[in-house]
């Protein structure tokens, strides 16, 4: 058995990243970039108002003085008109700034004595606009390659005029359950059958990142059904998660048929809890990892492992996000010798574990919303103590 820390640093030592394709900006999304991306403008591209208003002179800015509108600039549109004394020209919010004018009063500090004059109720000295390349200048880097492509990130490619984007080709994934006792959703299980949960939860959890996925069905605890099953999975895949038969009983074949069929095992158990029978082969370009039968060990051991490895491979450096935040109650634990995941609640910016009666219950995942983590050797978290949490 190794350290967690141990077996994530060999898992990720062994991602090679994908090579280059483009996608268009409606399916560029949760795609992570392959080149770093410049701007080809500047942003704004030119001064234009902050406010719907009237732009103007700063030195005729004063309460009760009057401007006659010269003209109205909508937004798109480029001003015809000059600003001189005494003059302004009505003005819509994103619109270019007319020449002559240095600020733009707010309709709201104005009143109208007629329909072609303002009187200015109140001194300001906000100019109320936005000035070309404040944000970005022509040729500068707006995004780094190996960022994971968000909404945001789509608005800037879109600003950017990058229509195409160079992503990193996603990974096939394939997946397979093992054991008798395994019946598909759609069968309502009888005698010692069981539903099969785990392929569809991790055919979620692949498809959420997003990468590609297969799932190649129920394998029986057979070497033979599980060779052919795995022989399929990996014509076609670039990573095949298996769940069940990974750990030390009599039909648990998984480590024995992987090692026969030529992929060298990197490690077969890891001190997490749960999780701890988890395997990690690789057979030449392609990698297998074995998860537990229990839902809640599968559930977490892809989050924490297999789904970093994954974006590494799509050329994106894994940095999940951890909050240290107070516990809400006290908490304690027995057994102390591995790294535990813990399911808990965020709360009001504080930590509180769901009930959670072990590995196999997954429901606890339901009302979870994060992920805490307790070293090893670390008996309890005082309400008030810090407590690591990753959110889910």
């Amino acid at each position: 058995m190794i350290e967690f820390e141990k077996a994530l640093e060999i898992v990720l030592n062994q991602a090679v990243t994908a090579v280059e394709e483009m996608a268009g900006l409606e399916s560029a999304v949760g795609r992570v970039l392959s080149r770093d991306v410049f701007s080809d403008i500047d942003m704004p591209p030119f001064n234009k108002s902050a406010v719907d208003g009237f732009a103007c002179r700063l030195e005729e800015i004063r309460p009760g003085a009057e401007l006659r509108i010269i003209e109205t600039i909508p937004a798109g549109s480029v001003p015809l008109l000059t600003v001189r004394a005494g003059e302004c020209s009505r003005i819509m919010t994103g619109s270019m700034m007319p020449p002559g004018s240095d600020t733009v009063i707010m309709v709201e500090d104005t009143e109208m004595p007629s329909s072609e004059t303002i009187r200015l109720l109140q001194q300001t000295s906000s100019g109320n606009i936005c000035y070309r390349a404040e944000n970005i200048r022509s040729g500068e880097k707006v995004l780094d390659k190996g960022t994971y492509i968000q909404p945001a990130h789509i608005a800037v490619l879109a600003s950017v005029g990058m229509t195409s984007v160079p992503v990193s080709v996603q990974p096939h994934i394939g997946i397979i359950s093992t054991g008798n006792e395994l019946v598909e959703p759609g069968r309502k299980p009888d005698g010692s059958k069981i539903r099969n949960s785990n392929a569809w939860q991790l055919y979620a959890q692949t498809r959420l990142i997003p990468a590609l996925c297969s799932y190649f069905g129920i394998a029986g605890d057979s070497i033979v059904e599980l060779k052919d099953k795995l022989s399929t999975a990996l014509s076609g895949s670039d990573v095949v998660i298996l769940t069940g038969g990974v750990s030390m009983g009599t039909y648990d074949y998984v480590p024995d048929t992987i090692s026969e069929m030529g992929a060298d095992i990197l490690f077969k158990s890891v001190a997490i809890q749960p999780g701890r029978p988890t395997v990690f082969a690789r057979l030449k370009d392609k990698f297998i990892f074995g998860l537990p039968g229990n839902p809640v060990s599968s559930f977490v051991l892809f989050e924490v492992m297999v789904k970093p490895f994954i974006l590494t491979t799509m050329g994106c450096k894994p940095d999940p996000l951890t909050l240290t935040l107070p516990m809400g109650i006290d908490y304690s634990r027995k057994k102390t010798s591995r790294k535990t995941v813990v399911p808990v609640r965020i709360m009001k910016g504080a930590v509180y574990p769901v009930e959670y009666h072990g590995s196999a219950h997954i429901n606890a995942y339901i009302t979870a919303n994060g992920m805490m983590i307790m070293d090893p050797g670390q008996t309890e978290i005082k309400k008030g103590e810090p407590a690591d949490v990753r959110p889910l």
